[in-house]
């Protein structure tokens, strides 16, 4: 008996497949993992879980209703509507109505902007957070902070993602 008579394909088949199933469990893991932190510091950005998923749904499916909204995300009507009041005021999500050719509600349509904006709406707050914690001293000593050097972040947006930086103007 020869080594390629005992060869069995269906093994070799069987064994691919179970190494793809393994890779792919690892996969969904890594992309619920990212899901998981990417809710996280959208959380952190726009202030709820809440406001995080809108967001999510709008990016992946912008143009969306709050009725929409509301079923795709698995959040109540009412909360989405508050939700998208409070993004849309602070310029987070825009909003207008549909167009439809019968007579009728038109409904408001949801886009939010994009991540590059919004980054750049949280940087400005951040930037005048570190200020302030770093001329507390002054602050509290009541020292003018005339020569206190302020920290000014900027953001670099390049073909790869983008980075951001803090620096002092030393």
């Amino acid at each position: 008996m020869s080594l390629d008579d005992t060869h069995d394909d269906g093994g070799a088949e069987a064994d691919e497949g179970s190494v793809r199933e393994r890779l792919g469990e690892g996969a969904d893991r890594g992309v619920e993992r990212l899901d998981e932190g990417l809710v996280e510091l959208l959380t952190w950005i726009l202030d709820t879980e809440t406001r995080a998923r809108i967001y999510i749904y709008l990016r992946e499916r912008p143009h969306s209703t709050s009725d929409e909204i509301a079923e795709g995300t698995g959040l109540y009507p009412s909360t989405v509507r508050e939700a998208l009041a409070e993004l849309n005021g602070e310029e987070k999500v825009t909003r207008s109505k549909r167009e439809s050719a019968g007579a009728g509600n038109n409904p408001y349509e949801y886009v939010a902007i994009p991540p590059a904006d919004l980054v750049t709406d949280v940087v400005g707050d951040v930037q005048e957070g570190l200020n302030t914690v770093f001329n507390l001293d002054d602050q509290l000593a009541d020292r003018s902070s005339d020569d206190a050097d302020p920290i000014t972040i900027t953001v670099d947006e390049t073909a790869t993602g983008g980075s951001a930086g803090a620096e002092s103007d030393d």
